[in-house]
């Protein structure tokens, strides 16, 4: 096996110290454009922004080792890229309806305890991921929950009851989320499709709000959040 083939093939010292100057130049020049934005991290940017750093891994990618690919073209196609940038930021900023279209609209994920059926039958977040994040912020069921919103940007925001007004709610963790066998006369259960909260009289009863989506219930919590 050709070692030097594979590691070396035709490569000059020249060129190398080209390549070095070529991925300095563009590493700089993304560094910049990602400073440009404003954002701090990945989790802040939108599906239209993350398009776009995406897109700089083409633009930067192959002036970095290209031989015959001038690194101006490079530095005018980022600069393109930026113009636009700009120009749709401020139009956002100026027509809601263009700023809906590329950024997409807040979701209400959770209101009053309950989650949102119509976006759990458009598939807008699975169960899973939404228990997830409800996790990481310190919430064991939906009972503690008023409203939870998925921002545009990934971020799932929440506004919690007062202690006092903290009702049952479905669990969110593993363990307690298990559907019941049996069940006990003056104890709540919870749908564990949607969320809602009754007194049953058989552990496969059809939960009235999502009709026939679901048969199975959990048993309802109604611990305060701790912070």
């Amino acid at each position: 096996m050709d070692w030097a083939g594979i590691f070396i093939y035709d490569t000059t010292w020249a060129f190398a110290l080209e390549i070095l100057v070529r991925v300095t130049v563009m590493f700089v020049l993304i560094i910049l454009f990602l400073r440009f934005t404003g954002k701090r991290g990945v989790r802040q940017l939108s599906i239209f922004e993350l398009t776009i750093i995406l897109s700089l891994g083409s633009i930067a990618g192959d002036p970095m080792f290209t031989e015959d690919l001038p690194i101006i073209q490079a530095v005018l196609i980022m600069g393109s890229v930026i113009f636009l940038y700009r120009l749709c930021t401020w139009a956002m900023m100026k027509f809601q309806p263009f700023e809906d279209l590329l950024e997409g609209k807040s979701l209400y994920i959770v209101e009053d305890g309950l989650l949102v059926l119509e976006k759990i039958k458009k598939g807008k977040m699975s169960h899973d991921e939404f228990f997830a994040e409800m996790r990481q912020q310190g919430v064991e069921h939906l009972g503690q929950v008023r409203t939870g919103l998925l921002e545009t940007d990934g971020n799932f925001s929440i506004l919690l009851y007062p202690p006092e007004n903290t009702g049952y709610g479905m669990p969110l963790f593993p363990k307690q989320y298990q559907p019941v066998e049996q069940v006990e006369s003056g104890v709540y259960y919870a749908c564990m499709h949607c969320g809602y909260i009754d007194t049953i009289s058989d552990a496969h009863q059809l939960c009235i709000r999502c009709e026939d989506d679901c048969r199975n219930w959990a048993t309802a919590l109604k611990s305060e959040i701790v912070r």
